[in-house]
């Protein structure tokens, strides 16, 4: 009979993938195990961890898959929406390094968006300019003050 191998494999994310595998590693062997898996082997790879288990019909695997302590594990991953592979077959030394990704800024990503600020305005001088008709001047003989009643 042949055996089958899985993989899990876990990324680093907000915690290192080493912090998952020690605190879920026994457990996750301890089910496989108990629902028939022949062997098992920890991989570290550059930027996380990768659980290759061998089980010998596919019904193992997917009763040890649907375990309430494995979909626990999984979701409980550093990242588990961008570092977390599950697939047929034995990975993590086997495959090609894959370069190592860029860190992702914490939190949501969300910032205030700065209001924009009008300049202020500028104050310019007045331009002066010729009046239309040009002022005579006027004699002092035009010009009678007369007395206030």
């Amino acid at each position: 009979m042949s055996m089958r191998w899985w993989s899990i494999e876990v990324r680093d994310g907000v915690l290192p993938a080493q912090r998952w595998k020690d605190g879920y590693g026994e457990a996750l062997l301890e089910a496989a195990i108990t629902n028939g898996a022949r062997r098992w082997e920890w991989t570290v790879i550059p930027g996380g961890v990768v659980l290759e288990v061998a089980f010998r019909e596919s019904e193992e695997w997917e009763r040890f898959r649907a375990l309430p302590v494995v979909t626990a594990a999984l979701d409980a991953t550093p990242d588990p929406v961008n570092g977390l592979y599950v697939y047929p077959g034995r990975g993590g030394n086997a495959s090609a390094r894959s370069p190592k990704r860029k860190p992702r800024p914490t939190g949501a990503g969300a910032a205030a968006v700065p209001i924009p600020v009008e300049p202020p305005p500028v104050a310019r001088l007045a331009v002066t300019e010729p009046p239309a008709e040009p002022i005579v001047a006027g004699s002092p003989a035009s010009f009678t003050l007369e007395p206030a009643a």
